[in-house]
Formats: C-alpha cells, structure tokens, sequence
C-alpha cells in the first residue's frame, strides 16, 4: 500500500449501524479496534449512522476495517460508498457482498460452480402461512437478511404451516430441512482455514422459531478426513464463485448417515462475526494466527477496487 515500514496505517473501525445486528457489529468492532491498537495501528472507532461519509471525510483514514454485519454493512452498500471516496477497506467488494447476502442468487452461483445445495424457494409471507408451500420437513428464513433475524423450523409432523413473525418480510425463503451436523469453515484470501461443528443443546421447538439453547464449537471438527477436505474445498470454491475478497466463512450441513453425498452448502457469510471466540478467529489460531494478527491481516490485505 505504499505505507512506509515506520508509519503503520490510519484505520477507521466502521461498526454498529442501523441493521438488525447492530449489537453483534458493536462488539466485533470494539474487539477488533482493541487488537489494531494492540499491534500498533492508529484506531479510530466509528458508529455508522446516516453521516457516515462525512465522518469518513473528516477522519481521513488511510484503511477502513468494516466490522458492520448485516443490511447495509454487508450487502454492498457501505463498500459503494467506500469505492466512491476512493478509501481502502476490508473484506469482500460491493458485488460479491450483495450476492452472498441474497440467499437466492448465492444458491444460482453455487449451483453453477458445482457446489451441492438444499432444494428451496422464494414465497410470500402470506401465502407460506396460508399452506405449506413445501413438503415438510422445511426451514423458513428472510433471504437476505443476516443471522440474528428468525428462522422457522416446520417440522414433519407439522399438522399446518407456520405462523411467523410479523418482523418477518415481505418474501421469505423456503427450504428442505437437511438434518445432521453443523458446520463451518473459513477463508482468508486464497486459503481455506478449518473446520468447525458447531455442537448445539436443545436445539429446536416442533414449528418454532428455533434458538440455541447453547453452542459449543469443536474446532478442528471430529469428523472423518474426506468431510474436512471437502468443506475446505467447497469453501474456498464458494468464496471465489461469489468474487470474495479478504475473510469469509461458509455454513454447511452435514447429514453423517449419507456421507459425502450428505454436505451441502448454506450460505457464505462476507463480514463473519469478530471477537475471539468468534468462529473465523478460532480458524485463524489453526494456522498460528493470534486475533490481532488476524485483524491486521485484513487491514493490509485491504483496497479499493474489490
């Protein structure tokens, strides 16, 4: 970046703003402008609200760290604006961020890359309620909204279609419940990191919005070396199907009593949650990397132009 080795960059911590998971963004930002500043960066954090040019304006940094989740933060929104003011940033660029946040369309790339998926489709909020639009067993889930908004379990047993949330939108997308393991891998730059299975406790209601009871993360996964190579590959391969820049972290499912045949791909999240004991932190410390090594990786990977 042209830096010279005794001025390390000026970075601006974007977090917060206005999306459903300002909370998760809050904390991911301030943890990750602890650990710049703990490998010598300049650090100013930055509350995204509607004067956010202006703000970026003034400050003047020379790097932006978008620790933003969700709408407008991970959608191709704040990386527009960024390309406009010509400012260096982190993680994916405006394209990729809106594809991978829109369900829908990541499933049309993963398709056309190769990649297994979950059969689904787009419906009304009405009209999935009215009946089921689907052979249950199906999840029901916003297709591009982050993950603190509600997912809807409807189960085999189901006698009628679910009733959802009125926070829920407009359409919604319904899909083939796939049962067996959770699990997830990252990627950074051109390598994919590890492997985690996320161990959930009481894990779903019959017809029920469904909340984790509680997690562990066993990480690297217990499962059998033909699984983790094919999440590491299947990972990277979704990251540059999608055009993704920096870090990402892809979700699968994995039905054990089908095998291989059993993987498929979810989604791939561009700005993954960022404190230490979030997911792609504990795959950056499989390869050695310390939390504030991983954030300053991104900060010098980043650019415009993504």
């Amino acid at each position: 970046m042209g830096m010279s080795s005794r001025t390390l960059p000026k970075v601006v911590v974007l977090k917060g703003g206005p999306s459903a998971e300002r909370e998760v963004s809050l904390v991911s930002g301030r943890e990750c402008a602890a650990a710049l500043r703990g490998e010598g960066y300049q650090v100013i954090e930055l509350d995204a609200g509607p004067d956010v040019a202006a703000r970026l304006q003034e400050t003047a940094p020379d790097v932006v760290f978008n620790a933003l989740h969700g709408r407008w933060g991970e959608d191709g929104c704040i990386q527009g604006l960024l390309e406009w003011l010509r400012i260096p940033y982190t993680h994916s660029g405006v394209l990729a961020s809106a594809l991978a946040m829109d369900k829908e369309k990541t499933k049309e790339v993963y398709r056309s890359a190769g990649l297994p998926v979950a059969d689904s489709l787009l419906a009304g909020r009405d009209e999935v309620q009215a009946r089921h639009v689907m052979a249950p067993p199906y999840v029901v889930k916003p297709y591009n909204e982050g993950s603190s908004v509600g997912v809807y379990l409807v189960h085999e047993e189901a006698n009628g279609p679910p009733v959802l949330d009125a926070t829920m939108p407009e359409v919604v997308m319904v899909e083939a419940f796939v049962p067996g393991r959770e699990l997830t891998t990252s990627v950074m730059g051109d390598r994919a990191l590890g492997v985690t299975d996320i161990v959930t406790d009481g894990w779903y209601d019959y017809d029920a919005k469904y909340k984790a009871g509680g997690s562990r993360h066993v990480c690297p996964a217990e499962i059998p070396q033909e699984i983790t190579e094919a999440c590491l590959d299947y990972a990277l391969r979704a990251h540059r199907a999608l055009g993704c820049r920096g870090v990402t972290r892809t979700d699968f499912r994995w039905d054990e009593a089908r095998g291989l045949d059993g993987l498929i791909l979810l989604e791939t999240n561009t700005q993954p949650g960022m404190t230490p004991t979030s997911l792609s932190p504990e795959h950056a410390g499989l390869i050695g990397l310390t939390f504030g090594q991983f954030c300053a990786w991104m900060v010098e990977d980043a650019s415009c132009d993504r």
